[in-house]
């Protein structure tokens, strides 16, 4: 678990009993009036409380091992749809406990040190619709509170999975928007892997998927675009619309106009001057304009202008 024992970080939860007194010394600050030594009764309660609440944090690493250990058995294939959730009834189970633990920060990280993530997303594709929900839960616990979850299951290819979910999963038990929203959230970080941060990368084809990845989700999942653009979207697409023109740019123009399509905030952060946006696309227009090779850019890049700076104030910053 993450912690420090005495004389360390006091900002790090203590790993003992000592630590734990002088944090609490340390937090009550010096104190001016006498006080009575603690009485012995009350030493043994403290001493009680703080043995029960260390040893519930090794119970739990504990559980998270024994829930990992049941996703490692065999697990019914494809007849699982046919058989009901009998056959499946451990797994779901241990599904349900690691989400419900990995609430927790301390237990997230202990499961990805566990090398839990590696197991989970390997059920994201399972035919059985329970697992799939499960399985997309605990990795929504994961991302939601561990940052480095989030690059790490975006390594292991978490995110095309949970979007093929959310493209085409028949059954209505498996609705994977949270840990989908919290990975794209931590994608979108240029401080980590992810979409964003690939379209940072020196590799051309690498950006151009990305971007495109982007412009798809936002198409296909407009309720993403709140927490996109509290996250500062807008200002970070804009910036890699200035740097030298590549096959990424399509899907850059294409994913603003999505993010500005009846969303009026949008509208509204586009139009910052110091964006200088619409300078930016009407120069572009020109520079595009009789390419046919760029067309679907040019088409891009019209819609933005039109839609950000050519329709009249009244209407696209009225609030729905």
């Amino acid at each position: 678990m993450a912690g420090v024992g005495a004389g360390g970080d006091p900002r790090e939860p203590p790993r003992n009993l000592q630590g734990l007194l002088e944090m609490a010394v340390a937090a009550t600050g010096p104190q001016t009036e006498h006080r009575e030594p603690m009485g012995e009764e009350r030493q043994r309660w403290l001493r009680a409380a703080v043995a029960e609440a260390m040893g519930g944090a090794g119970q739990e690493v504990e559980e998270l091992r024994r829930c990992l250990e049941v996703l490692a058995r065999p697990c019914p294939g494809e007849e699982a749809a046919e058989r009901g959730p009998g056959e499946t009834a451990p797994h779901e189970r241990a599904l349900e406990v690691l989400a419900e633990l990995c609430e927790s920060l301390d237990n997230a990280t202990d499961f990805c040190a566990l090398g839990g993530l590696e197991v989970v997303l390997g059920l994201l594709g399972h035919p059985w619709a329970p697992l799939r929900a499960g399985a997309a839960r605990v990795v929504g616990a994961c991302a939601q509170n561990l940052p480095g979850a989030q690059g790490r299951a975006l390594a292991l290819g978490a995110l095309p999975a949970l979007l093929e979910c959310l493209r085409g999963d028949p059954d209505p038990r498996v609705p994977p928007p949270r840990p989908l929203c919290y990975l794209l959230l931590g994608a979108c970080s240029s401080r980590g892997p992810g979409p964003v941060w690939a379209l940072q990368s020196p590799q051309a084809p690498l950006r151009a998927r990305a971007a495109f990845l982007l412009h798809s989700l936002l198409r296909e999942h407009p309720h993403l675009k709140e927490p996109l653009c509290r996250l500062g979207m807008v200002p970070q697409l804009v910036a890699l619309l200035r740097t030298e023109h590549d096959g990424a740019h399509e899907h850059i123009l294409g994913a603003l106009c999505s993010l500005a399509s009846d969303f009026p905030r949008v509208i509204r952060e586009c139009r910052v001057p110091d964006l200088r946006l619409e300078e930016l696309l009407r120069e572009r227009r020109c520079l595009l304009q009789g390419r046919e090779e760029f067309q679907e850019e040019l088409e891009f890049c019209e819609r933005l202008l039109q839609l950000c700076f050519e329709t009249p104030t009244e209407e696209s910053t009225m609030d729905r």
